[in-house]
């Protein structure tokens, strides 16, 4: 459980409003975090995606077979969130990409604030795309904005179909839902790929739903197709909200040289 997002708070009834306030406050500040980190991302054209799953669905995996389709086209880094370790980010690094490891200790997802840290050990300006792998958990990390433009959400065929049902709010804020280790559905025989999508599709959310396997590079094209085209979606707002004489605005905010 954890104390940065209430979930460890004590509850004593229904109309436990001290717990509510805290709740409340606390997302407040998360929320002003997150706006200055996106105001941070889109000053350098940056494009942030926030991965989210339960522990063990392929977040890293599929990050490493990514990297490996667009690191050709595109300057990526990844920020690694786990409660221990920095297994992930040592994984990114072996494939000549900067990952910055956070933490948390008991923390049961990433916040904005976490986020605003391990950006001062990213040059940003020498980046286009941040991936955020956040903690395993399909509860709390749905709560919180991190400033990203993108949320992703997967399920894995070893989870069940049925966990968009179960865990709503994760999967009706996400605007992909990738469906992962689709290889080993021959093996397995309480996933079916259809039931997880209309179980998406239940919570009204139309996001793309993309079944593929990155240990296997199945349908791996599908994925890269959707990650390219809200690029080049997201690069056009921020052209848009560019400066007339042609220069993007930076606000008054420095940040440290990026660890080596």
């Amino acid at each position: 459980m954890c104390k940065t997002c209430g979930c460890s708070l004590p509850r004593t009834g229904a109309g436990d409003t001290a717990t509510v306030d805290v709740v409340a406050r606390l997302l407040q500040a998360n929320d002003r975090f997150a706006a200055h980190n996106r105001d941070h991302f889109n000053s350098h054209r940056v494009i942030a995606f926030n991965l989210m799953s339960s522990p063990g669905a392929g977040k890293t995996a599929l990050l490493e077979a990514t990297i490996n389709a667009l690191k050709a086209d595109f300057r990526l880094a990844v920020i690694e969130g786990d409660l221990e370790t920095d297994n992930d980010a040592r994984r990114i690094r072996a494939h000549g990409i900067p990952a910055v490891q956070i933490t948390t200790g008991g923390g049961c997802h990433l916040d904005a604030n976490m986020i605003h840290d391990a950006l001062h050990d990213l040059p940003l300006s020498q980046l286009d795309i941040v991936f955020i792998e956040n903690v395993g958990n399909l509860v709390c990390p749905a709560g919180f904005d991190l400033g990203q433009h993108r949320n992703i959400v997967l399920l894995s065929a070893t989870e069940g179909d049925d966990k968009p049902a179960k865990y709503p709010v994760m999967f009706r804020g996400a605007d992909l839902v990738l469906l992962t280790k689709m290889d080993l559905i021959p093996f397995l025989d309480d996933f079916d790929p259809p039931s997880a999508e209309r179980a998406v599709r239940d919570l009204a959310n139309a996001a793309p739903v993309i079944s593929l396997s990155a240990r296997k590079a199945i349908n791996l094209d599908a994925w890269e197709a959707w990650l390219r085209a809200e690029v080049a979606a997201i690069r056009s707002s921020q052209n848009a909200t560019t400066e007339p004489h042609g220069g993007t605005h930076h606000h008054g905010h420095h940040h440290r040289p990026a660890v080596a």
